[in-house]
Formats: structure tokens, sequence, C-alpha cells
């Protein structure tokens, strides 16, 4: 069984690679590439794998999941601008499917020994663009 919580932050960000000259940036990150960056409300929706519990009947209490959401992911990203006050995206291109490795990297550990396993997150960056990251898989 799989259940997902939803959770919205604001950031902003700069795509654009310091190898790359600021004609290449811009070929291969358009308007991301701009120096003064450009913000997104992105929206995170985290699912978790398990069966329910016969006590609880639930697979994982969800206002736990957006407590850790909260402290790993929104507390830390949100109205922040990603490459200057969040690690590890002064050295790592702020792109979505980064940005997911790194939410991931972040969840993951709070599910590694419980009974709720972490399945997949899905970022949306816009309504119509969004990643979804499963660990690797």
């Amino acid at each position: 069984m799989f259940i997902t919580r939803r959770a919205e932050f604001s950031a902003s960000h700069i795509c654009s690679n310091p190898a790359l000259t600021t004609e290449q940036n811009l070929a291969v990150y358009g308007p991301a590439a701009n120096a003064n960056g450009h913000g997104h409300n992105f929206v995170l929706e985290v699912t978790l794998a398990g069966e329910p519990d016969p006590v609880t009947g639930m697979v994982y209490d969800l206002k736990d999941l957006k407590d850790i959401m909260n402290q790993e992911v929104v507390d830390p990203m949100d109205h922040r601008h990603l490459n200057y006050e969040v690690k590890p995206f002064d050295k790592v291109i702020p792109t979505t499917e980064n940005l997911a490795v790194e939410i991931w990297k972040r969840l993951n550990p709070h599910f590694s020994s419980g009974p709720a396993k972490l399945y997949s997150i899905r970022l949306y960056e816009t309504d119509d663009i969004f990643v979804d990251y499963r660990g690797g898989q």
C-alpha cells in the first residue's frame, strides 16, 4: 500500500555550470541561467510504502511525515536562494532533478528501519514540469 503527503515551498535558483561560458549556459539552460536567478513555488509529494499497522490502521502517521518533510526540506529550503543558502547547491547545479535527489537523501534515513519505506518523491517545478525519483531505481 502507498500513502502520499504533499508540501509546498518557494525557492529561487540559478541553473549554470561554472565550467561553461555564459553563452553555453544560456544555450543549455535558457533563461534559468540568468545570473539574477528566478524562483518557483515547488510542490513536493512524498510517497511511503508499507502495510497498515493492525492497531492504528495506518501505514505511517501523516503528522510525523509532515514534521519530517518540514524539518528536512521545507524549513531549510523555503524562501531561500538554493545556490547560496542550501548545501550542496553551492557546488551542485540546482536543477529540479538534482533537487529531487537531494530531497531523497534528506528523507530516506528517516525510513530506513521502520515499517514504512520511502517509495518515491515527486517534485513539481511548475504545474506542468515535475520529476519522479525512486532512489536511483
